[in-house]
């Protein structure tokens, strides 16, 4: 063992031993049920530290798709389709800085960048 596992043992004896362990939530209980089966077997601890972190699924998902809409909207020539997908583009970016607030995660990211752009062109 080497001396960060020895001293992080230690110290989790200590805090057993001190019963800083015997209050936490869900103490006694079994723990829940974490399906990974989709998940191949390489992946499952990676896969389980984002989860832990706060990624879900459905933040990747909508981060998918606001991409997807932006090639979308490179490559489009029609104006008024290019409209209607920087629309979308817009209401996508809303509801995830929503769900980004909702966790208290910091939503200032380049994917906003195009509803700021929008923005400046209505005002000026």
């Amino acid at each position: 063992m080497d001396f960060f596992s020895i001293l992080s043992e230690d110290r989790i004896k200590k805090a057993y031993k001190d019963g800083e362990f015997d209050n936490l939530p869900g103490y006694g209980k079994p723990l829940p049920f974490d399906d990974l089966s989709s998940v191949p077997e390489n992946l499952r601890m990676a896969y389980r530290i984002m989860k832990n972190a706060g990624f879900t699924d459905e933040e990747n998902q909508m981060k998918k798709e606001m991409l997807t809409i932006e090639d979308l909207i490179k490559q489009c020539e029609d104006q008024d389709e290019k409209k209607a997908l920087q629309k979308k583009l817009n209401e996508k970016m809303l509801r995830f800085n929503s769900m980004m607030s909702k966790r208290r995660q910091n939503t200032n990211s380049s994917l906003f960048k195009n509803y700021e752009e929008k923005i400046n062109n209505k005002l000026f």
